[in-house]
């Protein structure tokens, strides 16, 4: 099974760990997996913010650098779901371009829910012993239906404790040009989300989409929390970026 792994804006320029993390799993599963050297951005902020121009730009270049793949996995809800969800709605119009973007959309997923219901893996790669809590990114959830994917994962990991927060499903205050456009909005939503995280009593937080996790770890360590641990879930599973192995 060829894996093109699309690692994301973000992973590549903040925390590239996660993309290795992601690519350890995907192989932990059998598969075969594919860089594209030349991948960059998904288009979404450009899509956002009404430029879809530059977005279906960036989508017939994210459609020529994984055609030869026969899936894509992102370890990113918000990415992901851009592919699969968005990228049909830019080319709805175009008959000569909609049935490739198509077939994209249809292989493309994110992380967790391709190891759970492609891949099917059983044997998770890296170790964890601690408490978590879990955050449900708002794409993920809303877009490609990912909340108990990422738990049934964690649970066959014997040193993970679930402690599940108040709101898991709330968002952060991230989303992307939101947290720009409406600073104050934000900041209040990433206040209670960390609020609800401490009161979880959890050693970490964990989620699947690196924005919200910039966002959240921005706050905690603005309250003065310099304890709780802000992981991706991919370095959870695979034992990563300082997790315990």
């Amino acid at each position: 099974m060829r894996v093109g792994l699309f690692v994301t804006c973000l992973v590549d320029l903040m925390r590239p760990g996660i993309g290795f993390a992601a690519m350890r799993l995907l192989e932990a599963a059998g598969c075969t997996v594919q860089v594209p050297a030349a991948q960059t951005c998904c288009g979404q902020p450009g899509y956002n913010s009404g430029d879809r121009k530059a977005a279906r730009a960036l989508a017939l270049k994210t459609l020529k650098e994984f055609a030869g793949c026969d899936y894509v996995v992102v370890p990113s809800g918000s990415c992901a779901g851009m592919i699969r969800v968005h990228y049909p709605a830019l080319f709805k119009d175009d008959p000569a371009m909609i049935e490739s973007v198509n077939r994209l959309s249809a292989r493309t997923y994110e992380l967790t829910d391709f190891l759970v219901n492609v891949a099917r893996l059983e044997n998770i790669p890296g170790t964890y012993s601690g408490s978590l809590t879990y955050h449900d990114a708002c794409s993920g959830l809303r877009e490609l239906g990912v909340q108990a994917q990422p738990r049934a994962l964690l649970a066959k990991m014997p040193g993970v404790k679930l402690k599940e927060m108040d709101e898991s499903t709330a968002c952060c205050g991230f989303g992307g040009t939101f947290s720009v456009k409406f600073g104050d909005i934000s900041a209040s939503m990433a206040e209670k989300k960390c609020a609800h995280i401490i009161r979880s009593g959890a050693d970490a937080i964990v989620a699947g989409d690196l924005g919200c996790l910039l966002s959240i770890e921005g706050r905690m360590r603005r309250r003065g929390d310099r304890q709780t641990r802000v992981l991706h879930v991919a370095e959870v599973l695979a034992g990563e970026n300082g997790v315990c192995k």
